[in-house]
């Protein structure tokens, strides 16, 4: 049976108005998302119809407090290829790329408000290591 909801619009990245642009330089200039709209306080990426947006909410304070409480997934074809890019461009994981049991790769790294992020490789043919 199909419910009401037809797909995933996006997700939003909360954060304050002092930590914005780190987060904005996180996934922006570190992680290469896509711009599709940046204003102050606000940047939103976008993959077809789906959106990923990093903006300011007036009532939080500080980093995230449980940032086990949500992750994005962020598809790529290359995981190692993506992983020593980061890594060299000076971004820390909490998890190198290792495979699933389902068969797909995924390494983990949290972004400058401690929100968990991962990269995510589907299953299939795989560069080396």
């Amino acid at each position: 049976m199909n419910g009401p909801v037809t797909g995933l619009a996006g997700v939003i990245v909360w954060t304050t108005a002092d930590r914005h642009p780190a987060m904005a330089r996180f996934y922006r200039d570190l992680l290469g998302l896509p711009v599709v709209s940046e204003r102050p306080g606000f940047v939103a990426f976008a993959w077809g119809e789906v959106r990923l947006t990093v903006t300011v909410h007036s009532e939080l304070t500080g980093a995230a407090s449980d940032p086990l409480r949500i992750m994005v997934n962020l598809r790529t074809d290359d995981i190692h290829r993506a992983h020593r890019e980061l890594i060299a461009a000076g971004v820390p994981f909490l998890r190198p790329p290792e495979r699933e049991h389902w068969g797909g790769w995924v390494a983990t790294m949290s972004d400058p408000d401690g929100n968990l992020v991962q990269l995510l490789e589907l299953p299939g043919p795989s560069p080396a290591p």
